[in-house]
């Protein structure tokens, strides 16, 4: 597999001047950026699916092992806090469990007995999105849980950064970044996560996109739970609703911190007009305002 063997370009890293060595590790994180565009497509094909499958009640699951599912972890742990996206609907399946978040747990990524375990423990239905990440796309644990979630009928999602890999073959969704040989050999800490850090923010933020949590480029679905966030909420009301920050700040404050209600309500609708109006519109913001659009004219 590409990404364990020795680049023997940079066989002499560890010699080099360290700034020479800074400059040609940069250049691998800006080729293992490069190397997502091939995969656009497939990249799509399966937020689309995502999106679809979803629903109202589906979940998002990521799994993975060791590195990459760390880096899971962390897209997944996003999303509430940015998208107001329900604890309940982000699950995380990783070899180890949750001590793996923060330590590496020995033969975990091997452990396939587990890796069933917990996809049978989570009750996968179709409307579930499984995300399994695997550098080198043969890590057991991973494999499994995708295989298992395969079964229980839920959307499933493979990010590998090695050609005709298992994990890949086993996804509905296959998606390849093929980064190559890591400067340090086997590090995949390096160009491979770097290039599953962006793929997965690109399948969940094109998700949110999709479900109507984004608006004219802001994250409307967000709960403006401290100083910073009630500051930036009111500057999103105010900025779409086209009124002073004063009276923004007191339609936030009527609508209990939701921004689309507090739009709303800003814009002289009642907060019962205002939740009927946005339950009709599946919360689309783009789309409520089209149809007041539509019914104004």
């Amino acid at each position: 597999m590409a990404t364990e063997d020795v680049d023997p370009r940079f066989a002499d890293l560890d010699a080099w001047p360290l700034a020479s060595a800074m400059e040609a590790m940069w250049e691998g994180q800006l080729a293992a950026i490069a190397a997502i565009g091939h995969a656009l497509p497939a990249i799509t094909a399966a937020t689309e699916a995502a999106k679809t499958a979803l629903g109202d009640h589906g979940r998002l699951v990521y799994v993975g092992a060791g590195t990459s599912g760390r880096v899971a972890v962390q897209d997944g742990a996003e999303l509430t806090p940015t998208f107001a996206w329900p604890r309940e609907r982000v699950r995380f399946i990783v070899a180890g469990g949750d001590s793996a978040f923060v330590t590496s747990i020995e033969g975990a990524e091997d452990d396939i007995d587990d890796a069933v375990a917990q996809i049978n423990a989570a009750r996968l239905t179709p409307h579930d999105v499984v995300i399994a990440v695997a550098a080198s796309g043969t890590t057991p644990f991973t494999v499994a849980a995708l295989q298992q979630a395969g079964s229980c009928g839920a959307v499933t999602v493979g990010v590998a950064n090695n050609p005709g890999t298992v994990l890949l073959a086993s996804a509905k969704f296959p998606i390849l970044i093929e980064t190559g040989r890591e400067l340090i050999a086997g590090s995949t800490r390096m160009k491979a996560g770097t290039a599953q850090k962006v793929v997965l923010n690109l399948i969940s933020s094109g998700i949110m996109l999709r479900l109507g949590r984004v608006y004219r480029g802001m994250m409307v679905n967000m709960q403006p739970t401290n100083a910073k966030l009630k500051r930036r909420a009111e500057a999103m009301v105010a900025q779409i609703a086209e009124r002073d920050p004063l009276h923004a700040a007191r339609a936030l404050e009527q609508a209990e911190g939701n921004v689309k209600t507090a739009v709303l309500l800003a814009l002289g609708v009642s907060r019962a007009e205002a939740e009927t109006i946005l339950k009709d519109g599946d919360g689309n913001l783009r789309r409520v305002f089209a149809e007041l659009a539509r019914d104004r004219g």
